[in-house]
Parts: structure tokens; C-alpha cells; sequence
């Protein structure tokens, strides 16, 4: 079995299809959600409430649809001129029903699907949380597009699939199984192995400290990573809030060694999104893992 053989491994199970492709049809999409919705044509005016399904429809060549996003949706540089509708769990819902679309793009957590939809609007509620998950969803955004699958959603995860197999290549044996503690956001709140950032990890070959048994993305107590002492540590600062060593950290290898890499903004928005940008996503992690003079550590 390959990979991403299935749509149902790890229980997601959601089918999305298309009755035809080139416009040349009606379109019925199954979301996430098991809601059935159906198109007499690929929708032309589209508000997205999620930074991944943003770049998703852009990375697909299709940015010309967009007619509104989330405050959060910043790539490429061209949706950041379009109305922005607040929080994609909690919008603006007057503001994305005055523009008008023919649908609305947002996550299955949004707290506004029922609202939009009570107001007449066609909501698809797509989440990608794994590297299976964005396959899926662009395939999903692709069919809802009507853009052939073979010349895009197959094309770019090819291109995103062996970018990251590429990045993990370019990565000497003496780096494998580096013990790496990811923190998404403060508080903390680390990335698992089984959250997509952690898919990530395992894939450049290195350990990730914080097991899948807690979840994709826990809040730790700050003595749990004193604990692990990972070798390398990576924070993801979106939010740019200064970074205060909590107690006890002093000890920990990565801290006393100077191994930490702190992303900013925009670095930030590659790692901590799971969308068309996984491939830049994983060549940021390994140049960290380099930079960070494990393969000299490694040698001696």
C-alpha cells in the first residue's frame, strides 16, 4: 500500500467528486462534514476563510476567483488586497454575504457554516491536519475549480512530495534521529508526531520528543521538555511574542548549546500551514537542522 493509497486511512473518509471536468457540468461535493453540495457550474466567486484552502486555490492558478479572505490569508502577496472578514472560526458574516459568492471555503471547527448556510450560501467545510489531509483537499479544491486533476492537484503534489523527499535527502546520516522539540505557539503548545508538522519531522529523519499520544498538538507543562532535553529546539513565533526561556530551561542540551531556531512571521506562516507549502516547509526544518551544526556535533 502507498502512502496516500487510500482516502480513508487514518478514519477520514470524506469523498469529494465531480461529475465532470472543463466546465462542462454540474459539480457535487462532499465535504469534510458529509454535507453533499451542488454546483451547476465550478463557482466563479469565492470567499476563503483559512490560510491552506487561500494557497490552495492559488497554488492551483486559480487566485482570480478570490473575492474575500480571512485576516489571516496573506499568500501569495495578491489576496492580501482583498476584503479581509475577520477570524475564519468567526467572520464576519455580513461582510462575506455582501460579496456575493457563489461559495464559501472555511474549516470544519468555523462556527459560521450554519449561519452562512441559513443565508442561502453554499459552504464546503474543508481542514487538511496531515500530509494525507492537503493531497485530499487539493483534490477537493481542484474538482470545485474544475481544474483536470492530472494537471493540477496530481501535478503539484507530486512537486510538493518529492520537494520534501528532496529536503530529507539533502540531510547527512549524521543528522538522523536528532531529538527535536517543535513549539507551534507560547504556552507551550508543541507539535506531535502525529500533527503534520511532525509527519514533517519524521520524513527529514529525525526523533520528534513529544509522542502521538498526546495529541497533534498538546499544551505542555514547560518541565515535560525540560525532561525530553531535545538536542534541537524550533519555535514557530507567528504571533512575534517574545520569546521568555521558561523555568527550568537553562538546562536543557538545545538551550545551553544554542540550538534553537526561531521563525518569524513569514517563515512561520510556511511551517505552521498545512497547504501547498509543505515542500518550503520542510527545506526551512532541514536548513535549521544544518545550520544548527548538528552534522559537526555529530562527527565528533
Amino acid at each position: 500500500m502507498t502512502f496516500f493509497q487510500s482516502p480513508c486511512i487514518f478514519g477520514l473518509c470524506w469523498l469529494l467528486s465531480t461529475a465532470v471536468y472543463a466546465g462542462s457540468g454540474p459539480i457535487t461535493i462532499t465535504d469534510q462534514r458529509g454535507v453533499t453540495v451542488q454546483f451547476a457550474q465550478s463557482p466563479q466567486r469565492i470567499v476563503s476563510l483559512l490560510p491552506s484552502l487561500t494557497e490552495s486555490i492559488c497554488a492551483l492558478d486559480q487566485c482570480q476567483r478570490l473575492v474575500g479572505t480571512d485576516r489571516y490569508s496573506n499568500y501569495p502577496t495578491s489576496v492580501r488586497a482583498l476584503p479581509k472578514l475577520g477570524g475564519g472560526i468567526d467572520p464576519n458574516v455580513e461582510a462575506v454575504v455582501a460579496l456575493r459568492p457563489d461559495v464559501v471555503l472555511l474549516s470544519v471547527s468555523s462556527r459560521a457554516s450554519a449561519r452562512l448556510e441559513s443565508l442561502g450560501l453554499k459552504v464546503i467545510a474543508l481542514e487538511p491536519k496531515s500530509h494525507a489531509d492537503v493531497q485530499r483537499v487539493l483534490k477537493a479544491v481542484g474538482q470545485l475549480l474544475d481544474v483536470p486533476e492530472e494537471e493540477g492537484a496530481k501535478r503539484l503534489w507530486r512537486v510538493i512530495d518529492a520537494s520534501v523527499s528532496a529536503a530529507a535527502q539533502s540531510l547527512p546520516a549524521s543528522v538522523k534521529n536528532t531529538r527535536v522539540y517543535f513549539e507551534v505557539s507560547r504556552g507551550p503548545y508543541g507539535a506531535s508526531e502525529v500533527s503534520f508538522i511532525g509527519e514533517t519531522l519524521i520524513r527529514l529523519g529525525v526523533k520528534n520528543v513529544i509522542p502521538a499520544s498526546l495529541g497533534p498538538f498538546p499544551r505542555l507543562n514547560p518541565e515535560y521538555v525540560v525532561r525530553a532535553n531535545p538536542d534541537l529546539i524550533m519555535i514557530g513565533n507567528r504571533s512575534m511574542q517574545e520569546r521568555v526561556v521558561y523555568p527550568g530551561w537553562d538546562s536543557i542540551k538545545a538551550v545551553r548549546e544554542q540550538r534553537i531556531c526561531v521563525y518569524g512571521v513569514d517563515e512561520s506562516d510556511v511551517v505552521v500551514r498545512p497547504g501547498p507549502r509543505m515542500a518550503e516547509a520542510a527545506r526551512i526544518m532541514a536548513k535549521c537542522l544544518l545550520d544548527k551544526g548538528l552534522l559537526d556535533k555529530a562527527a565528533k
